[in-house]
């Protein structure tokens, strides 16, 4: 009973720390321009990890935006759910946010009525690439997680709603598809469903913010139209995520 009473204290209060997660140093350099955050000088993080943490004061909110960084070999973003459960766990751990916004670009199905540069924030998030056909193994491998209720933010800013899957490929392969449409997804990551595990194992609320940047099932490379449209879409997502923070200035998790 007292755990229950904490966590009901716990949302009742105004939210004071929030992280931003974001896999790619492009989707994250808008928000961090918007809300005038500065890299950290010394990581907070282990030794030899990429990850880096801007970090500043916005309308009274501790604002920090956690980005995998690049690989070290390769020198591209570290995008993917291992980046991603990584990051996430050392950011809870290091800086215990209030609340966690995954934030990121992600293909989207005309089939469920997404269009490019739409803003959705996911109600669920699962995975469709760990096929494990066995009982209960097979929900496991889903890993069906909900977002954090916000019925009152995505109203006030007028956002869509749907389902969200995440895998480890950006392309789709016939099994991915039919476990897309298992999970009733209306948008598809690679990252969102790795920071629900470890929100949801850490009892961190979090809201999943995401931009479309494909159609999934269209008639184009998914690879073609997504760094197209990509430019643009991040600008949209910006917006997006800079309006969520003004709404949750000052409110409690009940109030969202």
């Amino acid at each position: 009973m007292a755990e229950e009473d904490d966590t009901s204290n716990q949302h009742s209060t105004p939210i004071s720390t929030i992280v931003i997660i974001i896999a790619m140093q492009t989707e994250a350099l808008p928000l961090v321009n918007a809300f005038n955050l500065t890299e950290d000088a010394t990581s907070i993080f282990p030794e030899g990890t990429p990850w880096v943490r801007y970090h500043g004061t916005y309308k009274g909110l501790d604002v920090n935006i956690i980005w995998p960084g690049k690989d070290a070999v390769l020198g591209v973003d570290s995008v993917g759910t291992v980046s991603a459960s990584l990051v996430t766990y050392a950011a809870v751990q290091a800086l215990k946010p209030d609340l966690i916004i995954n934030a990121g670009t992600a293909g989207g199905f005309k089939a469920k009525g997404a269009c490019i540069g739409d803003v959705y924030v996911a109600s669920e998030v699962a995975f469709h690439d760990r096929r494990i056909p066995i009982p209960v193994f097979d929900l496991y491998g889903v890993g069906l997680r909900r977002g954090c209720s916000t019925p009152n933010l995505v109203k006030e800013l007028d956002f869509k709603v749907g389902k969200l899957s995440t895998g480890d490929s950006l392309d789709m392969t016939p099994q991915d598809e039919a476990s897309i449409l298992a999970n009733d997804a209306v948008i598809k990551d690679m990252e969102g469903a790795a920071v629900g595990y470890v929100t949801d194992l850490l009892k961190v609320p979090a809201i999943f913010v995401k931009a479309v940047t494909d159609i999934v099932d269209g008639d184009r490379p998914t690879s073609e139209e997504f760094l197209q449209n990509l430019s643009a879409v991040t600008v949209a997502l910006g917006k997006a995520v800079t309006r969520v923070v003004d709404y949750i200035a000052g409110k409690s998790h009940l109030e969202l």
